[in-house]
């Protein structure tokens, strides 16, 4: 089984694909996005991982932030994973819209910074 990593590590992941579905998303409307089919894989991707990650979050973690929608999180990655064939496209640009701006809020002041990028070498 490998080895657990941090909490700060998962909350990094969910937080790095939260904003790439803002970044993703930052021009468009709903009918850009339900016609782009590539925007709309890569944002069910992105959701997926910030599921994916969620669920690696210890419950003692989870637990300590009830303001955080842990449960409805990894149950939409359990969706787009396992009802991939079914997907709302409404909902996920709900999802994309309304909650994951909310998500990347509430993560930004629980996510150390990254480590600096070490000198470059001459």
């Amino acid at each position: 089984m490998p080895r657990k990593k941090p909490d700060a590590v998962y909350l990094r992941d969910m937080l790095d694909a939260g904003r790439a579905v803002a970044r993703m998303i930052a021009d468009a409307t709903f009918q850009t996005y339900a016609a782009n089919e590539q925007m709309r894989l890569a944002v069910e991707r992105a959701v997926m991982i910030v599921g994916e990650a969620a669920s690696h979050v210890s419950p003692e973690f989870r637990a300590s932030t009830p303001d955080i929608p842990w449960s409805k999180i990894i149950r939409q990655r359990h969706r787009l994973v396992h009802d991939y064939d079914d997907v709302d496209d409404v909902l996920i640009w709900r999802v994309a819209t309304v909650h994951v701006p909310v998500l990347v809020a509430q993560l930004e002041p629980l996510v150390p910074p990254p480590p600096p990028d070490p000198p470059e070498s001459s």
